[in-house]
């Protein structure tokens, strides 16, 4: 029930990328399922795995819309990104990036990410505009669309806060029946508009993804960002996790850790695959630690859940309009916040860098942009400051990578 709430949110993501609806949903559906089996059999941990929110909305809203490129395209990059998740872990350089990389720039992926969402969430709605003198300006309040998000956003807000188990699955069916209710979207007219037995046709999609495209086109931002954000969310995630379920050993270590990183560079290239976006590790799993979650079964029942509810439930899950979905974005969004209580205020090269990486981010719509600018102010700061020892010399490689991929494009 935690999770069930990315079958609703990322398709439309990806709709709005160009893929067809039901490719997209089929896509995500099947992702979850790929990435939760190789948990499941492979690790034998009890975390559910599929196309993260974060990672969706840097595929359709940054890749697709901020930069043109087509979709197939993007899927190549996702693809690639996979390869070099696989590289990196096989060789081990994964945990010196991942030790390389300071914290502020670490935390601070994370919030912007959170900015990011909830930009995405709030224009969605129309709940922020464009303008012409201001660039963005509140829309109409009184809009049906504006009415209802901020209805959805107030019953996912008070049922989180009542920690009720699926509060995000409970907002969008509540917002989507009241939408239903005052025509501002269509209403099923049969039971086969909300329940049918079908399986998802992706064959849109399927092996879609154009690898020499991407690597004509010189998208690195682009997957480095995919990596970057890879790395960050489904170590920390993995390890968070661990520590709920008490599964990390006396050495401090999390059994069958490595082919967990396995499984996540084989669900990144296999979701390319499929037509989806990257993969992480949710950090809702945590309810399903916390109801007694321990080993790979869970997962095996996720992905088991996951297919049925694909199968059966595709008509309901293309009548969810998005406005239902647009709270859930800037919930998640409010999640990813919490990680800013981790960065320090009392150097300002370290506050300078956090501060660009976070408001880059939804200011000029591309998470890559923010990671980008984020590394090079990071060690122009550094540098100038003579503090340059202090970074790993690792960043200051990324940060010239960025600058040379930001003058190749202009």
């Amino acid at each position: 029930m935690t999770i069930s709430y990315i079958l609703l949110v990322n398709p439309k993501a990806l709709h709005d990328a160009g893929i067809p609806l039901e490719a997209a949903i089929g896509a995500t559906g099947f992702v979850i399922v790929l990435g939760s089996l190789l948990y499941a059999l492979f690790a034998n941990l009890p975390i559910a795995v599929g196309p993260g929110v974060g990672l969706n909305a840097f595929f359709a809203y940054s890749i697709v819309q901020g930069m043109g490129l087509p979709w197939q395209t993007a899927l190549g990059a996702v693809f690639i990104s996979g390869v070099v998740f696989f590289i990196l872990t096989i060789t081990n350089i994964r945990k010196v990036i991942i030790e390389a990389i300071p914290n502020p720039l670490k935390y601070s992926v994370g919030v912007g990410v959170g900015a990011f969402l909830c930009l995405i969430g709030l224009k969605s709605a129309g709940v922020v505009v464009a303008d012409k003198s201001t660039f963005v300006t509140l829309g109409s309040i009184t809009s049906p669309s504006v009415i209802l998000f901020f209805i959805g956003l107030i019953i996912a807000g008070v049922l989180t806060a009542r920690n009720i188990k699926g509060s995000l699955v409970i907002s969008i069916l509540i917002v989507t029946l009241l939408s239903m209710v005052v025509g501002n979207s269509p209403a099923p007219k049969a039971v086969g508009d909300i329940f049918s037995f079908k399986f998802p046709d992706i064959t849109a999609t399927f092996l879609a993804m154009d690898i020499p495209a991407a690597f004509g086109y010189g998208v690195f931002s682009v997957i480095f960002s995919f990596t970057i954000i890879d790395l960050l969310d489904n170590s920390a995630t993995l390890v968070a996790l661990a520590q709920k379920a008490g599964l990390i050993n006396k050495e401090g270590k999390i059994p069958n850790m490595q082919q967990a990183f396995y499984g996540d560079a084989f669900a990144i290239m296999g979701s390319a695959a499929l037509g989806s976006t990257a993969t992480n590790a949710y950090s809702d799993n945590a309810a399903g630690i916390a109801a007694g979650g321990r080993t790979g079964l869970t997962a095996l029942i996720v992905a088991g859940l996951v297919a049925i509810s694909v199968i059966f439930l595709m008509p309901f899950i293309q009548l969810i309009p998005s406005v239902a979905t647009a709270p859930i974005l800037v919930l998640v969004g409010a999640f990813m916040l919490e990680e800013i209580r981790h960065l320090k205020f009392d150097d300002f090269t370290d506050t300078l860098p956090a501060f660009i990486t976070i408001f880059m981010m939804p200011l000029t719509y591309s998470i890559a942009n923010g990671i980008g600018i984020g590394f090079i102010a990071y060690s122009l700061l550094k540098i100038l400051s003579g503090k340059y020892k202090e970074p790993h010399w690792m960043v200051h490689v990324i940060s010239i990578a960025f600058i040379i991929s930001f003058l190749y494009h202009g």
